[in-house]
Order: C-alpha cells, then structure tokens, then sequence
C-alpha cells in the first residue's frame, strides 16, 4: 500500500473506531519502520520498546493527521521524534547511574537480503553505522527508506540546506573511509606478493 488514499481512508476508519483499520495500518507500516528503527536504535529489546511508543503515539496522534498532507513522512515524523526522545532518555539514565558503555549487538531479526539491495556491501554499511547520528538519520532515510531531500527535512523539521549538507557531509566521510579501506588492502596485497 503506497496510495495516500488508502492512508487516509484507514485513519479515517481508525478515528471512527475500527481496531481492523488500525491493524491494517500496522502492517502496511511496519516494515519500514522497523528497518529505521533497526538502524538507529542497535539494542533489540530497545528496538522493539521504540517501535510500540511509536505506534502508541501514532495512534493518539491521528486526529492530528492532516489528510491533505503525504501520509508516510507524518508518520517518519513521529518515528524520528520517538527516536530522539529514546536516545535523550537512555542519556540521561546513562549520566544517571554513571555508566558510559554502549552495547552494540547486531539486531537478531535478518533483513539483509533486502539491505544488500540498497547497500552494495558490509564495509560500506560499516561506515554508514559509524556515521554520527544526525549524519546516519539522512542517509537512512534518504538512501535505505527512499525518502526525498524535501520529505527529510519535514520529517526531521529542518530546513532543507540543513539535510543537504548532511547528506553531502556523510557521503564525503563514507567516500574517505572506503578510499583508506582501499589504500589499506592496496598495502596488504603489495606484502603478500613480496
């Protein structure tokens, strides 16, 4: 489902109390989201406590829903904000209890097949996961989600110079890392053939 009718019919469906519609809602949503999420959120358990606030608040913010308006980047809207409240509360309880050490676990749920269709390779997918976090949420959006430049910036609520010069910034430190990976193998093949 990709047709904003089809969007704003199952809010309307919603609003009017239909748990079906909702439901449907879910599905046609979740999948997208729950790659984002992946993304920016690396501790499972983590994952999954994002992904139902999201939808918690996606479902008290429906009434807000402009239905004149592009329903998925609303939505992306909310998923980005739920992030960044996350990240904000994990900091906190970080700085709280006096723990600085972040667990980085790959997520167990396997999408790879599809992510080896948007990112040619590990090391690549490497260096995007190293980015910092406002630069990983653009190329995420942008380049994993298919999202536009001007949806981006509506979605994050800033302006759109602002997301493209992360995009620039981003691709310019992924583009530096894999020609140091490329140098680095260059060596290490140079000492093989010795």
């Amino acid at each position: 489902m990709n047709h904003p009718t089809e969007y704003a019919k199952l809010v309307e469906l919603t609003l009017a109390g239909s748990r079906d519609a909702f439901g449907e809602l879910y599905e046609a949503t979740i999948k997208d989201i729950y790659k984002t999420v992946y993304f920016l959120v690396k501790e499972q358990s983590d994952a999954e406590d994002v992904i139902q606030e999201i939808y918690i608040q996606v479902y008290r913010s429906l009434e807000k829903f402009d239905a004149n308006r592009p329903f998925r980047p609303w939505l992306m809207g909310i998923v980005m904000r739920q992030i960044q409240a996350h990240r904000r509360k994990r900091w906190t309880h970080v700085r709280v209890i006096k723990r600085v050490e972040q667990i980085e676990q790959a997520v167990v749920y396997d999408f790879s097949n599809e992510v080896v269709n948007k990112v040619s390779n590990r090391s690549l997918l490497a260096c995007v996961d190293r980015l910092p976090f406002k630069l990983k949420i653009v190329i995420i959006l942008h380049y994993l989600n298919d999202y536009t430049q001007e949806e981006i910036a509506s979605i994050l609520e800033i302006p759109l110079g602002t997301v493209k010069s992360r995009i620039h910034a981003a691709l310019q430190k992924i583009r530096k890392k894999q020609n140091m990976n490329i140098l680095a193998r260059g060596r290490v093949e140079k000492l093989n053939e010795s």
